[in-house]
């Protein structure tokens, strides 16, 4: 993981991609604490890279909730899970919104 952020840089895809894995290996390992430091890195990361509506950062706040969950901090568990799934209905939402009017515009030019 060092060489990846030495290599590539903190913020690149690949390097969070190395930190997340860690983070899993030592949350298999009950080693809360030490993967709830790389989960949040992550999600902190990803938020200011790909943004706070994209999926892959909604999966990182999702695992930095259940992290939290595991330590018994359950507000900060549901906080975080609440937010995850309001942004994710409100994407399904547009998405469908979306997919719903091309069809009704493509259905009404023929």
């Amino acid at each position: 993981m060092e060489m990846r952020k030495r290599e590539l840089g903190e913020e690149h895809l690949n390097t969070l991609t190395s930190m997340d894995n860690i983070a899993f290996t030592y949350n298999k390992q009950e080693r809360w604490d030490e993967a709830e430091v790389l989960y949040v890195q992550v999600m902190e990361t990803k938020k200011k890279v790909l943004g706070k509506e994209h999926l892959s950062t909604l999966t990182s706040m999702g695992l930095t909730a259940a992290t939290y969950a595991k330590q018994g901090r359950w507000k900060e568990a549901e906080v975080l899970t609440l937010q995850v799934m309001e942004t994710r209905k409100r994407l399904r939402d547009a998405a469908y919104l979306q997919r719903y009017l091309f069809v009704q515009w493509n259905h009404k030019r023929y």
